[in-house]
């Protein structure tokens, strides 16, 4: 029986480790890496659900008070053989764990040179992790971010200046084309530039499972290689005002020959004269309501009109006023 509950729990977490359905699609190399550990991570964790749960259902089955039995239950002492595994157990699953976290931060760029310097020169910022010098451009220890992986940095870089400010984001390209979306081609690493205008922003690739701080005043790097063509969204992850949950926009992940095409339109665009920033959003206070709900229905993925959002905001705000009238 013990055996066959083994196989039976084996099999179901290993099933459902590759099987969840919890994360959106991968669109980069880290995101590959970082599903590999959380799906080592929902294995075990289902496997142990099993278990800790099968355990409970079996004990209050099994050894649950009987019709007409109104004696006490068995004085049990502690079992030091068995409370030694099942702390012995976790500790090793959690180191294993840990390792290889550590493993995938490392091969993602995060931890290519690690330094603590306390010196004068430094003690204004706390430095963790930089990006390697290549990327840099003056220092190993000048920059903060998350660095291209290991093995990719030789391959050509598409460097991209990026700008947050509330409530938008703002992309250079080294070839003069600002852009209120960010266009990169499949395959090729990319380094971002990140910095932020005016308060504390985040740049999240939800498909791409990485994410940096945009610190006004320092400069922080983001490096990634998208795989998989198509739009994603990009959304600020750090609360910077009333309207935060509006400042969106989206990653547009070309082929080689598109991308190419792209930056050409653009750049027969500017020789024409048009100097406006292309895709940029509209102020959120100039936005209808319809509008800037359109913002959370897409990247959700909810089944739901935006109409429908801002009736419910209109409902809302009417049973504000009724309860508030002054």
């Amino acid at each position: 029986m013990t055996l066959l509950v083994g196989i039976f729990v084996t099999l179901a977490s290993l099933w459902y480790g590759q099987n969840h359905g919890l994360m959106p699609v991968a669109a980069s190399s880290e995101a590959e890496l970082v599903d590999g550990l959380f799906n080592t991570m929902m294995t075990i964790g289902f496997g142990l659900f099993l278990l800790v749960e099968g355990a409970l259902v079996v004990a209050a089955v099994r050894f649950r008070r009987r019709e007409g039995d109104m004696g006490d239950g068995e004085h049990l002492e502690g079992n030091i053989p068995l409370e030694i595994l099942w702390t012995a157990i976790p500790a090793v699953v959690v180191l294993g764990i840990s390792i290889y976290s550590f493993d995938i931060y490392s091969r993602m760029g995060g931890l290519e040179l690690m330094n603590h310097d306390m010196s004068p020169a430094s003690a204004k910022a706390v430095q963790v992790a930089y990006a390697p010098d290549s990327l840099s451009g003056d220092s190993l220890l000048s920059k903060a971010g998350m660095g291209v992986m290991p093995g990719m940095a030789s391959e050509p870089t598409l460097a991209v200046d990026v700008k947050g400010l509330q409530y938008a984001f703002i992309f250079t390209y080294p070839n003069g084309i600002v852009d209120g979306e960010l266009h990169v081609p499949s395959h090729m690493p990319v380094t971002l530039n990140l910095n932020a205008e005016d308060v504390l922003h985040a740049f999240w690739l939800p498909e791409f499972r990485i994410k940096q701080d945009m610190i006004p005043g320092q400069e922080t790097k983001l490096a990634f290689n998208a795989i998989r063509e198509g739009s994603y969204p990009v959304v600020c992850a750090e609360l910077c005002g009333p309207y935060h949950g509006g400042m969106r926009t989206q990653i547009i992940v070309h082929s080689a020959d598109d991308y190419a095409a792209w930056v050409d339109s653009r750049l027969t665009a500017m020789v024409g004269g048009d100097t406006a920033i292309a895709n940029l959003p509209a102020p959120p206070a100039e936005r209808t309501d319809a509008e800037y709900l359109g913002n959370f229905v897409a990247p959700m993925q909810l089944a739901v009109a935006p109409e429908s959002l801002a009736s419910l905001h209109s409902v809302a705000t009417h049973g504000q006023h009724l309860h508030h009238p002054g």
